[in-house]
């Protein structure tokens, strides 16, 4: 069996509404698969569906070959879920939680796995500090090392970084992709497009639908974007913002991004982008240059065109 993850028209509603609308997506065993879409799309309502803490009210599927609706309790079993927010005893140690929660799932040998799981992880040093009072870069780590204790074939990793320093989000990627290199399969939402760009495959959902799945490299072919770095010259960061004002809504432009002391200007129709960036640049203090289109440039024009989000 190579496929970790295979569902089919997934639906869930709350009060009527459906927050998670004919979703569908197969992830490969190893793959690192990004799950990305604004605040309140249906990402959360999504993964615990696929780890057996929801049951949907329409569609099929099956997680590591178990039956999702059938066999919930079995995936349980088989599958790491490190939720949005810190989840374990804040009054007990680094230690004592890792052994409450090996106990939970009556791993073997214990003590050793604990010990194990805090080595594996560069907890040692902490191990007798409380939970409570960790940072977040630190309590990430504990976060991550408890799901890891059962062996778990399938890790679910809702924004698992969100809030923690560079260096901290770094050697959590590094974790990631040491652990995938082994053969476990990650479904890691996230909002940082740098984070994106380390996943073999992703998938963006907004408003429970499923807009856009694939490679980074086919996300972006598929968006037919033509983007352009327009610069200005040094002193005139008010003349850019006052650009960006005046491109909103010219013909074929749709996305204004500024980038520091640049602006991405993208849009679907090259030609009429073209022609409206030929008056910018006419006009001197202005540099035009034309620029690969990236994932975040794609990101924020589906942003941009999907229906307003779930609440």
């Amino acid at each position: 069996m190579t496929t970790a993850i295979d569902v089919r028209h997934l639906t869930k509603r709350f009060g009527g509404r459906a927050v998670v609308d004919d979703f569908s997506i197969q992830v490969e065993r190893g793959q690192i698969f990004g799950f990305l879409g604004p605040n309140g799309s249906g990402k959360t309502t999504t993964i615990r569906m696929l780890c057996g803490l929801l049951t949907p009210d329409g569609g099929e599927g099956t997680c590591l070959g178990h039956d999702l609706i059938r066999d919930a309790d079995a995936i349980k079993r088989e599958v790491g879920y490190m939720t949005q927010r810190f989840s374990l005893y804040e009054d007990l140690s680094i230690e004592e939680n890792l052994d409450f929660v090996a106990r939970v799932y009556a791993v073997p040998n214990r003590r050793a796995s604990v010990a194990e799981a805090i080595d594996r992880l560069g907890l040692k040093s902490r191990s007798a500090q409380l939970a409570g009072t960790l940072s977040g870069g630190w309590k990430q780590r504990l976060a991550l090392a408890a799901c890891l204790l059962h062996s778990p074939q399938l890790l679910l990793l809702d924004e698992p970084t969100a809030g923690v320093d560079p260096k901290a989000r770094r050697d959590f990627w590094e974790h990631i992709h040491d652990l995938a290199a082994t053969g476990m399969t990650v479904l890691v939402s996230t909002h940082y497009m740098d984070e994106a760009e380390r996943c073999h495959r992703l998938a963006y959902i907004s408003y429970g639908k499923l807009l856009v799945e694939g490679t980074g490299a086919e996300v972006i072919a598929r968006s037919g974007l033509t983007t352009w770095l327009v610069a200005v010259h040094e002193g005139g960061e008010h003349a850019l913002a006052v650009l960006a004002q005046e491109l909103r809504g010219r013909p074929g432009v749709d996305t204004i991004v500024p980038f520091g002391t640049t602006l991405h200007v993208a849009g679907h129709d090259a030609d009429a982008l073209a022609t409206t960036l030929d008056g910018v640049r006419a006009r001197r203090d202005f540099t035009v240059t034309p620029i690969e289109t990236s994932l975040e440039d794609v990101f924020i024009d589906l942003m941009q065109k999907a229906p307003e989000t779930v609440q």
